[in-house]
């Protein structure tokens, strides 16, 4: 929330200066984020008057501008169109810094004159968004003046409000923790009604159903008439401008005004625009409206809408709609004031994902007893502005009742907050707060709570507000015991994981975190037929249900990398996927992919794209750590076991234990990348871990460690001429089971396929490690070894000896 220091002087009489202010804000637990002073960076700029502006000799659209600074006369070209003798505005010379580029300003030739200045527009001066002319200063501003004191400029506050604090909403509510914590007097605020001369033509019509009434209880207008929607006066530009926001015509720019000063968001209605009575209402199924912001939003029968006997005029405490709203040459308008339920408007806007200052404020809860006044303090300003003459209110429903009374101990204070303070000083803290206290007995109290402090409803809220406004730095510091910290203890599970994460990172993958949910359309794309999770209140349309795979989430991750110039690169993640909303209908994965180059372009060879096979070797690392024996895994394929449609069903496979699929891996389908909108070839993995079979530890087993081999080792290479339709895996296990005790690796080293086999026919080249244990292996061993992986192939595959 931004204000100006002269605003919160508004409501509040003090002599506090601009830092003292800014550290007890921040002390009372309204934290300033920033406090700029616009005047600073403007300080080398002057007021400067255009003495004649001629065309330039050789551009239609500059100008050479003969501009006095107030003791000199100097040349300027300049491009704006409103440039014109006798226009005072705002000069940057030579050596100045522009603020919005951060350039150094310097003599210069445009179009071959010379220049030795530059008349500055809003926008080169951060001061707002209007690029299309220079600033024009007020006739009576004093030529060579400080630019800064020309324009009014002072500091901007800027605090963050935790969601609770609804009561600082406004500046008011600002001013008021202020004054509690003694930084100065709350000055009284004018609530006293506008007589109304007339009967409002328009009424309020409350058509909400009975059971949904609670989404806009009160609801209050006005018709005034008679106005002149004129420009604002230059003090509630100036404000507005300031803490960024654009002003636009003097009767929004007070109801923009006083949703700031007041956290009290109205609106105005063009009465021209409106047909009949004017109300809450239901929208229905695709109903649409042109909002303010430009965009048309399609609507649904649990959105509120603020409507009239034909049409929605606007998204009910969201924004307004465009074609009702007010412009220069509204002359009568109706003025809404009106309270809508918290929930429902933070349910629309994030359906909508429209964000708004009066979202902002009714989310939050806006005070319920502040409805009739908003409607009067807001006429009286328009009025002291546009003229004109108001209408008596007119009301739909009620104000809430809101009135609740809370026990309160004071001694509570001392015992809970470890500060000592009197009856009288707690008192005193409780009602500069607004709270209402009724001392039954020294030993407690009776509390009314103000309408604007829905977040107080019980004695331990009050005991904060005490502690908080007397200072959170009064509180004596005392260290807690330290409790006997026990070893920490991980279950196999945890365990599992870390070794994993430890793994993949080995492996050169990145960590990535991304949401636990995402677009309904893309989680269609992973959830292979099964029905997807959605939520009821999402926090973006985008995100609104939950993963059925974590692949989706870090194939948009690798897109944006890929945007931002990073096209190689490799993340993983392990989370929850989600395939129901019950417990135990959620499996942790390790999911992980390669994107780009695995190997970069390098003079000692060439470069070389991810493919099927370094997913399944991510995968088998996983499952190596997670206490997998590898060497029993199989890896299969379609058509025996298809991966899921999400990958290439001829660059994919699984990874099974038994009947078990422990993990699935590939290349992404190019039409689920396409679908997506990223760019591939992209290779992923899954691996399921609740699927893993729980270790077998085994009471005082030591923990395997690698020594290298006592004999010697010997390596042997076979050729097998096999069926194509042979998986190369089934080879491998064939040979393994040959001969466990000596066999300690097989590696594929060579696939031939070609005229100088029969048809149909593949030879495939291994080479097999032997390593024993208990001595050297003589030349017979080895051959009966090598007998048996041969009829091992044979009867296995039906695999033949290549000659």
């Amino acid at each position: 929330m931004k204000f100006t220091l002269s605003w919160l002087k508004d409501h509040l009489e003090t002599n506090a200066s601009l830092q003292d202010i800014a550290d007890k804000l921040t002390a009372i637990g309204l934290e300033v984020e920033d406090v700029k002073n616009p005047a600073e960076a403007l300080e080398p700029f002057i007021v400067a008057q255009i003495i004649s502006a001629e065309k330039h000799p050789d551009a239609d659209r500059l100008k050479l501008c003969k501009v006095s600074t107030g003791s000199e006369e100097i040349q300027v070209v300049c491009g704006a169109p409103n440039a014109r003798a006798g226009l005072k505005g705002i000069l940057a010379r030579p050596g100045d810094v522009i603020p919005s580029t951060e350039d150094v300003l310097k003599v210069g030739k445009i179009r071959g004159v010379e220049s030795n200045g530059m008349l500055c527009s809003a926008q080169e001066l951060n001061l707002g968004d209007n690029h299309d002319g220079i600033i024009e200063l007020s006739p009576d501003s004093q030529v060579g003046s400080r630019a800064a004191e020309a324009l009014s400029l002072e500091p901007v506050i800027d605090i963050a409000l935790t969601p609770n604090r609804v009561d600082a909403l406004g500046v008011r509510g600002v001013a008021r923790d202020l004054a509690a914590a003694g930084l100065g007097k709350l000055k009284a605020l004018d609530v006293s009604p506008v007589a109304g001369t007339f009967d409002s033509p328009r009424n309020v019509a409350m058509s909400l159903p009975v059971d949904q009434e609670h989404l806009c209880p009160h609801f209050v207008g006005r018709t005034i008439r008679g106005v002149k929607n004129t420009e604002s006066p230059a003090w509630l530009k100036d404000r507005l401008t300031a803490i960024g926001l654009r002003p636009v015509s003097a009767i929004v720019d007070v109801t923009q005004y006083i949703t700031v000063d007041l956290g009290r968001p109205l609106h105005a209605f063009d009465t021209e625009k409106v047909s009949g009575h004017i109300g809450p209402r239901l929208a229905k199924n695709d109903e649409q409206i042109s909002a303010l912001n430009g965009s048309e939003y399609k609507l649904n029968k649990s959105m509120v809408v603020i409507a009239d006997e034909r049409k929605a005029l606007a998204i009910a405490g969201v924004m307004g709609g465009q074609p009702s709203g007010c412009t220069e040459s509204t002359t009568e308008f109706f003025l809404e004031s009106a309270l809508f339920d918290p929930v429902n408007i933070a349910t629309t806007g994030r359906s909508l994902g429209v964000v708004s200052d009066a979202r902002y404020c009714f989310e939050r809860g806006v005070d319920p007893a502040s409805t009739n006044m908003g409607a009067e303090i807001a006429t009286k300003v328009i009025m002291e502005i546009c003229g004109g003459e108001a209408s008596h209110l007119v009301n739909g429903g009620a104000e809430p009742m809101h009135n609740r009374v809370v026990s309160f101990r004071p001694a509570r204070v001392a015992k809970l907050g470890g500060i000592d303070l009197t009856h009288h000083e707690i008192k005193d803290l409780l009602t500069r707060l607004g709270f209402v206290v009724s001392i039954g007995s020294k030993e407690e109290w009776s509390i009314d709570i103000p309408s604007w402090r829905s977040d107080v409803d019980g004695e331990h809220d009050l005991i904060e507000e005490v502690l908080r406004v007397k200072g959170y730095d009064a509180i004596p510091v005392a260290s807690l015991p330290r409790p006997a910290v026990s070893k920490s203890a991980f279950s196999q599970d945890q365990r599992r994981v870390r070794s994993i994460r430890r793994a993949m990172a080995a492996r050169g993958l990145h960590e990535t975190t991304t949401w636990s949910f995402l677009s309904g359309q893309h989680a269609e794309l992973f959830a292979n037929g099964a029905r997807t999770i959605s939520l009821e209140n999402p926090i973006s349309v985008e995100l609104d249900v939950m993963r059925p795979s974590l692949l989706p989430n870090l194939v948009l991750a690798a897109g944006r990398n890929a945007d931002h110039a990073i096209p190689n690169a490799a993340l993983f993640e392990i989370g929850p996927s989600f395939q129901g909303a019950l417990p135990g209908e959620q499996m942790l994965v390790v999911a992980g992919l390669r994107f780009g180059d695995v190997v970069s372009r390098h003079w000692t060879g060439s470069t070389r794209s991810a493919d099927a096979f370094d997913a399944k070797a991510d995968a088998l690392s996983a499952l190596d750590v997670a206490g997998i024996p590898t060497n029993r895994v199989q890896t299969r394929a379609a058509p025996e076991s298809p991966a899921p449609p999400w990958y290439h069903p001829g660059q994919s496979g699984a990874l099974r234990l038994g009947s078990s699929i422990l993990a699935e891996f590939g290349v992404l389908h190019p039409l689920t990348l396409r679908k997506l909108g990223v760019d591939g070839p992209i290779v992923g993995f899954e691996v399921f871990l609740d699927r893993l079979p729980k270790r077998k530890n085994k009471a005082g087993a030591a923990r395997p460690r690698f020594s290298p081999p006592a004999f010697q080792p010997v390596e042997r290479d076979f050729a097998f001429v096999v069926d194509n339709t042979v998986q190369v895996d089934d080879i491998i296990r064939a040979v393994r089971g040959s001969e466990k005790e000596l066999i300690s690796d097989v590696v594929v080293f060579d696939v031939y396929s070609g005229d100088k086999l029969e048809s149909g026919k593949t030879s495939v080249a291994l080479s097999v490690r032997l390593e024993p244990a208990l001595a050297t292996l003589t030349d017979l061993q080895i051959e009966d070894v090598s007998q048996k992986i041969i009829t091992a192939v044979e009867r296995s595959v039906g695999g033949k000896l290549r000659g």
